[in-house]
């Protein structure tokens, strides 16, 4: 089972990779773990013509490669906003369902405060109707983000009990998330192969949702 962890922060050195860092060491079950940054990679906006993702110096086909390998998939955004990174929508744009249809995804939502639900509403929304990514009904969101999931050498020897007992919480939330996600993987990878050996007739009639 190969695991894909996209991070959508437009900013390196970002809290969303460092999230993204902890949970890539965290799947432990998995064969291969890719982490894309997609800051670090400069994928144009997509502008709805299939060759446009394949000019010259254009990423892409290498990141579709990892897409199209991965059995399942964990998106990170920030909240800027109240709203999801235009980096992570941009990338789902450029995912067509060849490489992405009936694939789990976990989404994680970063924030360095107490919000984060919104981005994780719109990606439910509107981020996932034509790649057809399946979202787990549970998600991730990463509260007070600079205060938890640090190495201990950031850990403040000031930190008190109750951030103690947060970050242990929170470890454990995200271990059954990821736990969730493998079994998701290994379910829906039936279906793909279903999907492939006996398709739909006139499948490709219904290629986007409704």
């Amino acid at each position: 089972m190969n695991l894909l962890i996209v991070s959508g922060s437009q900013r390196t050195q970002s809290q969303s990779a460092k999230v993204a860092s902890y949970l890539s060491k965290a799947a432990t079950e998995y064969s291969e773990i890719s982490h894309i940054e997609l800051c670090r990679h400069k994928l144009p906006f997509w502008d709805g013509e299939p060759e446009s993702k394949l000019g010259k110096g254009n990423p892409w086909p290498l990141i579709s490669q990892k897409v199209k390998r991965a059995d399942a998939l964990i998106l990170f955004t920030p909240e800027w906003g109240g709203m999801a990174s235009p980096l992570l929508k941009n990338f789902l744009l450029m995912c067509d369902n060849q490489e992405t249809a009936h694939k789990p995804a976990l989404l994680v939502s970063v924030v360095n405060g107490i919000s984060g639900a919104y981005p994780i509403a719109e990606l439910r929304m509107n981020a996932l109707k034509n790649n057809k990514l399946v979202a787990l009904p549970d998600h991730l969101i990463i509260r007070n983000v600079a205060e938890v999931l640090n190495e201990e050498s950031v850990q403040t020897l000031s930190s008190d009990l109750s951030e103690q007992s947060r970050n242990t919480d929170l470890k454990a939330r995200i271990q059954y998330s990821l736990h969730m996600l493998y079994q998701y993987g290994e379910a829906l990878s039936g279906i793909r192969k279903k999907h492939q050996s006996k398709p739909y007739p006139k499948q490709q009639e219904y290629i986007y949702g409704m």
